[in-house]
């Protein structure tokens, strides 16, 4: 990647959920990239869509999630929290950067206690989280894994934003589709 500037040293805005958060910083990723501050190396725009890949195999799609349980849900959401760890390991300068933010962003995950754990706030965990927490954080990593499948390298497009074709609700998040439309 090739950088230009120094990345920002501000923390996305805090009080809002992950999933804006992490959309937040989607848009400033491709700010940068369309702006010219920062430009993917081919190597690098195929790691980041192979993090993609990952990112959705290990959440799943957005429909029928409702169905699993809280710790299924959990284990997930860490899974694809290990995909980020092994993202940021194997790359560089903005790359890096963006999704080690990002993992900082969705780390509130590492403290969700699961049901039936066995010493309630071991090691810090939290009370069990909300279903709509565990949707705001698998609507996070969707809508990263959406931002790292449009990275193409030299191209000034480095995240989904309005122009990327997927349908988006109201607030912006991915709209619902059902699996057989997919």
């Amino acid at each position: 990647m090739t950088a230009h500037a120094a990345p920002p040293d501000r923390p996305p805005r805090s009080g809002t959920g992950l999933w804006a958060q992490v959309a937040e910083l989607a848009e400033e990723a491709e700010r940068q990239s369309r702006d010219g501050v920062s430009e993917l190396a081919p190597v690098d725009a195929a790691l980041a869509r192979r993090i993609a890949e990952d990112l959705a195999e290990a959440v799943g799609p957005g429909t029928g999630q409702e169905q699993l349980t809280v710790v299924e849900r959990l284990e997930r959401l860490r899974e694809a929290l290990a995909v980020l760890a092994l993202g940021i390991a194997r790359s560089h300068g903005h790359l890096a950067w963006f999704l080690a933010r990002v993992a900082m962003v969705l780390s509130p995950v590492l403290q969700w206690s699961s049901p039936g754990a066995e010493q309630p706030r071991a090691f810090g965990a939290l009370v069990l989280p909300t279903p709509d927490d565990l949707t705001d954080a698998e609507d996070a990593v969707r809508r990263l894994r959406s931002a790292l499948t449009h990275t193409d390298a030299g191209t000034g497009s480095s995240a989904a934003g309005p122009g990327s074709g997927q349908a988006a609700s109201a607030d912006g998040r991915p709209a619902t589709v059902p699996e057989s439309a997919a």
